[in-house]
């Protein structure tokens, strides 16, 4: 990915958005148990979002947004030099992941590659979101993967 990257041109985030959404957030060191320790909270925050906001989840919402958390927490985790941020934020409409960490290298988005041993972390977030985007920040690099709900 390049300096800011987008994985779709149609944007369904742009818009008047809402300024009331359901925001979770909390920092990993790396050590064991932190991938976990980070689809526990995204878990909880699911739960939250839809008995306080009434979202619903699509038959596959929760399993697409659990995948997310682990593929961008485990590329924080193994690329970055320091600690992360996972970043939950959502309403009745979108969800929005977000991964903070300490690397300036963007990810590297490959063509699939059945053969190809690794590197698909990437390939996998791009399929489950509605949008993906990568950008240096002044800590190293923010990645969102934006999901919208059912309605």
């Amino acid at each position: 990915m390049n300096e800011q990257a987008t994985s779709r041109s149609d944007d369904p985030f742009h818009g008047s958005p809402s300024t009331e959404v359901l925001l979770t957030a909390e920092v990993f060191d790396g050590e064991p148990g932190c991938i976990a320790q980070a689809r526990a909270l995204a878990d909880r925050f699911l739960a939250r979002l839809v008995a306080e906001w009434l979202a619903v989840l699509g038959e596959h919402t929760r399993s697409d947004l659990m995948l997310a958390v682990s593929e961008l927490v485990t590329n924080a985790d193994r690329y970055s030099h320091g600690p992360y941020l996972l970043e939950l934020e959502g309403d009745a409409r979108r969800i929005s992941v977000t991964v903070y960490d300490s690397s300036t290298a963007l990810p590297v988005l490959y063509s699939p590659d059945p053969a190809r041993l690794g590197g698909h972390g990437m390939e996998i977030v791009v399929a489950l979101c509605d949008r993906l985007t990568a950008e240096r920040v002044p800590v190293g690099k923010r990645i969102r993967a934006e999901f919208t709900l059912s309605t």
